[in-house]
């Protein structure tokens, strides 16, 4: 018997990301499947405004390229993970769904009046699809993109009306396209032809956990900065002043990190927001669980002198193994 609950169309899309090329509808208009929203910031302050807004360097950007950036409260307190693209006359923000209105209202309040930026929330009009996997060059190739191979994450160009992004949403290679939503059946039915794998919303989330990646309401919360989560490539250190900028830099100056989000190995099924202890000592806390075709599997914050890739611990009636996940980094630059 497997140890778990998994299906085996979503077992076969898992193994087709990791080892030959899946596609995910992650945003499509109005679908309540969507794990993704977009917000377009245009007029001449816009890369001023999200430069000021957000951890990474936006004026270092051009047009054709793109980050990761984190949103963070003035206590360096985590909202959102968001990939922004620079086009020529705006910056496409790709943000978690769940964060959309709020991101919405939070970068409004920023604005002054002297300042020339317009925020859109397009996402009912906008379908994101992610391929993700090894092989998704030859279907990027045959699809009119193939420039984009072996450029740097976020690089993206324009093919018959679709944006094609470099990087998949994973720690997994892969593209991300970025298309009107009444041209996403014909994108999508291509795309299939050529062989990828449809990833449903549950083994996409099932990756998520699996590689790490932080979501809202999970690892990226009030309780939580970006250094924590692991997210050194999102953040500039010398880019000067952004919301909650200062706590960052103190932190990375004295390396006063104090927990880690990694990976933890179960040995049967958790709740997220189970405490994690060593003994008596409460040295953490579950914040994801998943099935996978290989067992049971989480994310959880430890307290960093607890220990780091090996250490067992107690999930509530489980017992559980620290591993490390690739999205995430917990090395001092």
């Amino acid at each position: 018997m497997p140890t778990s609950a998994i299906d085996g169309k979503d077992a076969a899309a898992i193994q087709a990301a990791r080892e030959g090329v899946a596609v995910s509808d992650a945003c499509g208009g109005r679908s309540h499947r969507s794990h993704l929203g977009i917000i377009r910031i245009s007029d001449a302050d816009r890369l001023r405004f999200l430069h000021g807004q957000s951890t990474n360097d936006f004026q270092r950007l051009k047009p054709g390229e793109g980050c990761d950036t984190v949103f963070l409260t003035s206590t360096a307190r985590t909202i959102d993970l968001v990939t922004g693209y620079v086009l020529d006359d705006a910056v496409l923000l790709l943000v978690s769904a769940n964060r959309r209105e709020f991101l919405m209202q939070w970068l409004d309040r920023y604005i002054f009046f002297a300042d020339k930026v317009v925020l859109t929330d397009v996402t009912e009009e906008t379908a994101i699809l992610s391929l993700i996997g090894t092989q998704s060059n030859g279907i990027i190739e045959k699809l009119g993109a193939g420039a984009l191979i072996g450029q740097p994450y976020g690089n993206h160009i324009l093919v018959d009306g679709a944006i094609f992004a470099v990087g998949s949403g994973l720690a997994e290679p892969g593209y991300t396209l970025i298309l009107p939503i009444a041209e996403k059946q014909k994108w999508w039915e291509r795309i299939l032809e050529l062989g990828a794998v449809e990833l449903s919303d549950r083994a996409w989330e099932t990756l998520r956990i699996l590689q790490g990646r932080p979501a809202p309401d999970f690892e990226l919360t009030d309780d939580y900065n970006p250094l924590e989560v692991g997210l050194w490539q999102t953040v500039s250190f010398n880019k000067g002043c952004y919301i909650g900028q200062e706590t960052i830099a103190r932190l990375n100056t004295y390396k006063g990190v104090k927990q880690y989000l990694w990976g933890i190995r179960l040995d049967a099924a958790a709740e997220p927001g189970t405490v994690m202890t060593i003994g008596d000592e409460k040295v953490g806390k579950l914040t994801s669980y998943t099935e996978t075709p290989d067992g049971h599997f989480g994310l959880g914050y430890i307290r960093s002198k607890a220990g780091g890739v090996g250490l067992k611990v107690q999930v509530g009636a489980t017992e559980g193994e620290v591993v490390a996940v690739p999205f995430v980094s917990h090395e001092y630059p």
